[in-house]
Parts: C-alpha cells; structure tokens; sequence
C-alpha cells in the first residue's frame, strides 16, 4: 500500500509548520507549535495503517481486516497533546498575569555562564587559562540585578 501523496504534503506542512513554531519566544505560539505537531504525528500514525474491515473476529475475514493498533496509538497521542496543550495554556496564563506578556525570556544563569566561556578563550578559540572568579562574580551580579523581572498584580 503506498499512502496518498497528499496526506505526505499535510504531514510535512505541518510537522515543518510545527518545528518553526515551537522555535519562537511566545508561549503562545510555542502551544500552536505542539498541536500542529501532534497532529502531523497523528496523520502519520493514520497513513501507517491498513484500511479494511473492522478488526472484530468473525465479522471479517483475517486478510481483510484493518490493524487496530495505529487507532490506538492515534487515541494515545490526542491524549498526550491535550495534556500538553493543557499545561502550556497554564504556563502561558501564568506568565501573562505575572508579567503582562507570554514571551520566555533568557535565564539569568545561561548568560553569565556564556559570558564566562566567552572570558575564557583566547582570540584563536584558546583557553587562556584566566580564572578570574571575583570579575566573573561580579559580572552575574550585574546581569541578575539587569535581569530581574518587575512583578505585576
């Protein structure tokens, strides 16, 4: 059986649509990203099947039932996908009241390390072997103090 040539573009569409989705800031566009991913997935579970008969023993011949399993494994990914949408509206909702918008910001954290390792190299990529822990102490400080996020309602 070879799956429609139609169904294979939807896929990529929106598995393609889904990835640059969820690459973006907004949690909000972070969920449209899940749900057209999962529904790509779906899809693909879809076509991965055998159309037939109901797989009841007795009503069909063995030959042309259908398999029942990518139905179940479909069942299994709207559940999945709705509990993930259900989560990130939570996140989303959260973070639109505390700070007014759903934009994930940068962690204090992941800068001051890049900017340790950046203080390490050399002009060649060389480690230059400066372990300068009171500049770099410093440094977070100043980051945390310019990063830290004013708190609404």
């Amino acid at each position: 059986m070879t799956p429609n040539l139609t169904y294979v573009i939807v896929i990529g569409v929106l598995v393609a649509a889904g990835v640059t989705l969820l690459l973006e800031r907004s949690l909000t566009r972070v969920l449209m990203g899940v749900i057209l991913l999962g529904n790509g997935a779906n899809l693909l579970l879809l076509i991965g099947g055998r159309a037939g008969g109901a797989p009841i023993v007795g009503t069909t011949s063995q030959e042309e039932m259908s398999d029942p399993l990518p139905q179940a494994m479909i069942l299994t990914a709207i559940v999945i996908t709705l509990g993930m949408t259900a989560f990130l509206l939570a996140l989303a909702y959260r973070s639109w009241h505390l700070n007014g918008h759903d934009e994930v910001q940068d962690d204090v954290e992941d800068r001051r390390i890049m900017t340790l390792a950046e203080r390490d190299e050399g002009p060649d990529g060389e480690d230059t072997g400066d372990d300068d822990d009171d500049d770099m102490t410093a440094e977070g400080e100043r980051l945390a103090a310019s990063a830290t996020p004013g708190r609404s309602g």
